[in-house]
């Protein structure tokens, strides 16, 4: 490695240059120990070094009162601040204030960091919050105030999260609503009485303190109540054991409640009780068996009639179940069933009381999009959304305007299907308004009253850019600001190349990153490092701009290092995402192997003869995984927290995309069932105090490697949670891949 300090490496942030295969002979890159330990330094101080330099990346902005302005606060060089506020109707901007004038009305702080944390901009005085203390600044002078009574806006738009609305109905002595009867739980059994009585009429038997009733509820017209005959299920528990406990000579033995793949849930069997007849109805429905008791809608119009969701377990179908509490009678308002999963925590339901109308999300026809739903018919009155692309989130719903607006990726043909923007859409599926433009990331933030919105976006290989514009039709007003990226450049720093190959199919596009060293040569083979996470949850590449990460430090080792989207995760199609169900040992490691391939194709100077990857929590899993699926592509591999086996894991994860019951499918999966295929050199990392993957699950991998005589490294780290290892597990994976694949012995820190 050439010994040039990072710091006077002046590179452009896209000065590589594709060789052509063959045009020249590569020497792989081994440095010496010497210039090695170089390269820690400078990969140790990287953050440092790059800290401060990039300008004006962020605008937050602080809306007046008036809804037609805002300030923000812009970061310059050496820490300075400068103040700026926003004409919106205008399109103007300047300095909120004489910066060098207020600063001398203070007579306490540089003009240059003045430390405001608020400001109110008025006609008549200028106000604003230092430390909590409120000034005001009026003919040069600044006086101490009170904090002044500000009001802001009310958007006329609700935010909505699906489980908004989920109290947890818990009541066991509930007044009816008009105050006329009181239902109570005696001994596991319902008593009513009318109030102001002390006579109790039992109306159940069957009751007991093992599996009484309970979580009643009435209807809002006092005619019926809701009750529930309850069959716990205690959860089992994981233990840690705390061997490193300041001030103590003993370990401490800490126990938790934990459900694990396959456990039982508390069921809740569902009873409809009239007060008027004394009638007790079982409903005509299956036991709710599921993630804890049903949230119940009664109907606004006609409160005989309730709603609640119920998802199966094994994720495999989602029911909007109507009952009439007259009677017990259900029908389905929605039925979804598929043969994979139903991704459960992303579904989105909103009920429209007015109108007796609900919006709700699937996938069933290959994509994520949002349908319209007859309440009271049952059925679809049309998609909102259509086509190949992705509903991501909504952000809003205007009932009386009846819009919604959504983010969505893949819908702009040419660019990165991951990429976030935002649009408005009518609930009849006309009149779609794209809110953002540009081939990149975005993200909105909007005025109180919804009137305009800045949109900030950026990509990994682009730097940020904030507009101002108009929420109507999406009209830009002005650019706010640009950042600048003149200092950070000038460190040496190279910003990641987006790239995308084809899929095990052929046909699908991959997409990941590339992060090379400062001190990149492009007549020189580097070795390989993935970062890895395959969790089927979501997708993980970067999509906008990044000024540090752990991938960059550990690129100015010596390492092309890479993070990829496969299949099976998130945010793609249907059909995408399905590779992972029941097969979370795939990972997408033929597709990753094939992207890796195909940017060694076009740059030779990656070399694939030595390519490893880490990865944490599921990423350690994967990471693991490798080396026994793939031994002949990965050669070394480093695991932190690791859920190994998926039947050790938590129930709510792995059941999702694994399945229920469980079955062998879960064994054969298992980085323990598999330990012993294992070829290459594996570092497994473990907190000791980890309660969100059990230790054990690494604990028995080591178990095994140990019986099938297999070599290992292995660091458990006292008192640690869910973790990658901390600083310390960070500079043992530098070492382990330093050695693995440089083949260079690390710096001796003794």
């Amino acid at each position: 490695m050439k010994n040039i300090s990072l710091l006077v490496i002046i590179v452009s942030a896209f000065a590589f240059l594709p060789v052509c295969a063959g045009a020249q002979s590569f020497a792989p890159y081994q440095p010496s120990a010497a210039d090695e330990k170089i390269a820690y330094q400078q990969a140790a101080h990287l953050d440092s070094i790059i800290r401060g330099k990039a300008y004006k990346t962020i605008v937050k902005a602080h809306w007046q009162a008036d809804n037609k302005s805002f300030w923000y606060k812009n970061y310059l060089k050496d820490s300075t601040v400068e103040f700026i506020v926003v004409d919106a109707v205008k399109g103007t901007k300047a300095p909120a204030f004489d910066h060098a004038k207020l600063a001398s009305a203070l007579n306490k702080y540089d003009a240059r960091h003045l430390p405001i944390t608020d400001l109110l901009i008025e006609k008549s005085a200028l106000k604003f919050s230092i430390k909590d203390q409120w000034y005001t600044y009026k003919n040069g002078t600044c006086t101490p105030i009170p904090s002044p009574q500000t009001t802001t806006p009310q958007t006329a738009f609700r935010e909505i999260s699906r489980w908004s609305f989920h109290d947890d109905n818990a009541s066991s002595d509930t007044s009816s609503p008009n105050k006329e009867w009181i239902s109570t739980i005696q001994n596991g059994n319902v008593f009513l009485k009318a109030t102001g009585t002390t006579d109790s009429i039992q109306l159940t038997i069957d009751g007991s303190a093992d599996q009484p009733y309970g979580a009643l509820q009435w209807s809002p017209d006092s005619r019926y109540f809701v009750g529930y005959h309850i069959r716990p299920e205690k959860i089992k528990s994981i233990h840690h054991l705390l061997s490193s406990l300041p001030d103590q000579t003993r370990a401490r033995l800490d126990t938790e409640e934990y459900a694990q793949p396959g456990d039982p849930f508390t069921s809740f069997e569902m009873f409809i009780f009239n007060p008027s007849d004394k009638k007790v109805i079982k409903v005509n429905t299956p036991l709710y068996d599921f993630l804890g008791k049903p949230y119940l809608r009664w109907r606004k119009d006609d409160p005989r009639y309730f709603t609640y969701e119920k998802a199966d377990r094994g994720h495999q179908r989602f029911r909007i179940i109507e009952v009439d509490a007259g009677n017990g009678n259900t029908r389905n308002l929605v039925d979804e069933q598929t043969k994979t999963f139903i991704y459960e925590s992303r579904i989105f339901t909103h009920y429209l009381e007015a109108t007796n109308e609900i919006i709700w999300s699937s996938e069933k026809d290959g994509w994520y999009h949002l349908y319209l739903v007859d309440a009271l018919k049952g059925t679809i009155k049309n998609e909102i959304t259509k086509g190949p692309y992705v509903v991501r989130d909504i952000d809003s719903v205007d009932e009386k305007k009846r819009e919604i607006w959504f983010r969505a990726s893949g819908m702009n043909a040419g660019e990165d299907p991951y990429n976030i923007h935002y649009y408005r859409i009518n609930f009849d599926g006309t009149q779609l308004v794209s809110l953002t433009k540009e081939n990149a990331q975005h993200s909105l933030s909007f005025s109180p009253d919804r009137t305009y919105y800045l949109d900030t976006y950026s990509r990994p290989d682009v730097a940020p850019v904030t507009t101002l514009h108009r929420s109507a039709d999406g009209r830009q007003l002005m650019e706010i600001e640009k950042a600048d990226l003149g200092d950070y450049f000038a460190t040496g720093i190279r910003l990641p190349e987006v790239f995308t190959a084809k899929a095990r199919d052929g046909q699908t596009d991959i997409w990941g990153i590339v992060c090379r060293p400062s001190s990149f040569d492009s007549t020189l083979r580097y070795p390989v490092i993935e970062n890895i996470y395959a969790g089927p949850q979501d997708a993980f590449v970067p999509k906008t701009f990044m000024t540090y990460s752990e991938m960059q430090s550990l690129a100015e080792l010596g390492f092309i290092v890479v993070q990829i989207d496969g299949m099976g995760t998130a945010n793609r199609s249907k059909a995408f995402h399905d590779v992972c169900w029941q097969n979370l040992a795939d990972a997408g490691l033929p597709d990753r192997i094939l992207w890796i391939k195909a940017l060694a194709a076009r740059y030779p100077y990656v070399d694939t003869t030595r390519v490893g990857l880490y990865g944490t929590s599921a990423g350690g899993q994967n990471a693991a995984g490798a080396l026994l699926f793939h031994p002949e592509f990965y050669k070394a591999a480093v695991s932190a927290c690791g859920c190994h086996d998926n039947r050790v894991d938590k129930q709510w994860w792995n059941e999702q995309w694994m399945g229920y019951p469980v079955g062998p499918h879960y064994a054969a999966q298992s980085n323990v069932t598999n330990a012993a295929k294992l070829r290459g050199k594996l570092l497994l990392i473990v907190g000791e105090a980890d309660n969100n993957v059990p230790p054990e699950s690494t604990y028995r991998v080591v178990d095994a490697l140990i019986k099938a005589n297999k070599d290992f490294d292995l660091l458990v780290v006292p008192g640690m949670g869910h973790s990658d290892g901390g600083p310390y597990g960070r500079l043992k994976k530098r070492d382990f891949f330093v050695k693995n694949l440089l083949g260079v012995t690390p710096p001796d820190r003794n």
